[in-house]
């Protein structure tokens, strides 16, 4: 279970970003957080992907507090988030070729010769053609970074799935084919899955369920 308990985090003018949120995932579930843009969901979107320490409150795997987070948070816990954020060219090392990108997360884990067929096969999963693998962010669309992002998140076979606006950008048929890409992994692992977004039609549709932003949180 992916536990959020109490989380405030994140600071404006205002006060706290997100405020006593609460949120529970289980394994093999797929829940989607639905709310406007500017309330705070990719903050504890972070939050969830250990990306980000929470200035309060508590953040769970399988019943053990992550008391770590970003580089502080053990490797072992590490692998077991893989995250896909709204705006892949933020996310996307500009100097890197696609190839290198999926890779990547497997050299930072000493699993360097697994690289090649692992990237051959999340390639063909996500519609990446042999010749895109050569090419570096600049060169591709949106749509066809993305699709390395979420090959770059599966790469470690995660047990968690944070997917932070993951579709925002997108035309209908590449969301349409990530969507589908994410839910085949899902069902074929067992991994959890929290869907970040604003449209309820998507999430309905994508989500075993949908919390509300209003609904999880203390403001």
């Amino acid at each position: 279970m992916l536990e959020l308990k109490g989380i405030t985090a994140g600071y404006d003018r205002r006060g706290p970003v997100v405020r006593d949120a609460h949120l529970a995932i289980r394994p093999g579930e797929a829940v989607g957080l639905l709310g406007p843009s500017g309330c705070g969901k990719s903050t504890l979107a972070r939050v969830a992907a250990l990306l980000h320490r929470p200035d309060r409150g508590t953040v769970a795997l399988d019943g053990r507090a992550v008391t770590g987070f970003r580089h502080r948070a053990p490797r072992s816990l590490r692998i077991e988030v893989g995250v896909v954020f709204q705006q892949p060219r933020l996310s996307a090392d500009p100097r890197l070729r696609l190839y290198d990108l999926v890779a990547e997360p497997l050299r930072a884990t000493g699993r360097r010769k697994e690289a090649e067929s692992a990237v051959g096969e999340l390639a063909d999963l996500v519609g990446l053609g042999a010749d895109l693998l050569t090419r570096r962010p600049h060169e591709v669309s949106d749509g066809q970074l993305q699709r390395a992002c979420v090959a770059r998140a599966l790469v470690l076979r995660p047990r968690w799935l944070v997917c932070d606006e993951m579709t925002a950008m997108l035309d209908a048929s590449t969301t349409a084919a990530l969507v589908g890409v994410v839910e085949a992994y899902r069902r074929r692992t067992g991994a959890g899955l929290l869907a970040v977004g604003h449209d309820p039609v998507l999430l309905g549709r994508w989500c075993d369920r949908t919390a509300n932003w209003s609904d999880i949180t203390g403001g």
